[in-house]
């Protein structure tokens, strides 16, 4: 970076060069696993990809972001990019280099090669989590990134995907999380059994997400609100303020018969109109909120 923040040096502007192809494989899975690095692009990802970085620094850990391209148009625009970016491998780029690298059809004129970010279950846990969300054969980047993007906004402690779904990473993927994926932890390749297990054994409930599920997500709501607003009244079917898991399934087929054997119940969200079952996105939204709502203390949640 020059004196005045700007990355110094003429432009990359060759979108057949060397470095510019390299950064483009990562929006594949082989490079991205060999090289454990991924994109980030467009001004939100990559600022929360940033803020993330300067954080872990001034905490005398790692960085996440090794390298960032940007043109001037993008720099002019967000000038907190400058100042964001000090430290890091910044070069300025043309909009044919950064289309070359990008896997967007029209790119925002940044991106940003960050390294990878998941962390073991066993760190999740330790950390004593209140809110999890457990993705199980998630195939969808999009709906991946939606589902991580919601529990973010619900103030969840984590998101777990088993080993058969999407790879978060994917550049869909993390498009759809709006930066969400630099704001809580991630595991990745995990089985549900010992998730579920785990969590068990730390005193973490475990709820599915089931359109035939025998509770109903609002009675269930309006038992534990009763109960809290009251005191009094009989026990409901299962306490949304306690720590728990929900377990999400598969856009089309949902969860497993045996990924629903491992939850204490199974939670179905009442459809009123005519639509047949509500998306997983939508579903996800809905349950996590339940569970923050409740989790909230008293004077928040009232």
């Amino acid at each position: 970076m020059n004196k005045t923040g700007r990355p110094q040096d003429f432009p990359l502007s060759n979108p057949r060069a060397d470095r510019v192809r390299d950064v483009a494989k990562l929006a594949g899975r082989p490079a991205r696993l060999k090289r454990g690095h991924f994109l980030a692009e467009g001004p939100q990802a990559v600022r929360e990809a940033l803020k993330l970085h300067q954080a872990r620094l001034a905490a005398g850990a790692p960085g996440v972001v090794s390298e960032v391209f940007a043109s001037e148009a993008c720099l002019d625009r967000f000038p907190e990019f400058e100042e964001l970016a000090a430290g890091t491998n910044a070069r300025l780029a043309t909009d044919e280099v950064l289309a070359a690298m990008a896997d967007t059809v029209n790119p925002q004129g940044i991106i940003a090669v960050c390294r990878f970010l998941d962390v073991a279950l066993e760190e999740v846990l330790d950390a004593g989590p209140r809110l999890i969300a457990v993705l199980c054969q998630v195939r969808d980047p999009g709906n991946a990134g939606t589902v991580l993007r919601a529990a973010d906004s619900a103030g969840a402690d984590a998101v777990v995907l088993t080993a058969s779904s999407v790879d978060i990473y994917n550049p869909k993927a993390v498009r759809s999380t709006a930066g969400s994926l630099f704001h809580l932890p991630v595991v990745l390749g995990a089985d549900a059994a010992a998730v579920a297990a785990a969590c068990k054994a730390r005193g973490i409930g475990i709820l599915a997400a089931d359109g035939y599920g025998t509770l109903n997500l609002d009675a269930l709501q309006d038992e534990n609100a009763r109960r809290r607003l009251t005191g009094a009244g009989p026990e409901s079917a299962y306490d949304l303020a306690a720590p728990t898991a929900w377990l999400f399934g598969n856009e089309a087929q949902g969860l497993s018969p045996d990924e629903l054997e491992l939850a204490d119940h199974r939670v179905a969200v009442p459809v009123y109109g005519a639509a047949e079952s509500l998306n997983l996105g939508t579903a996800a939204t809905v349950c996590l909120y339940a569970s923050a709502r409740s989790q909230q203390p008293a004077s928040v949640a009232t």
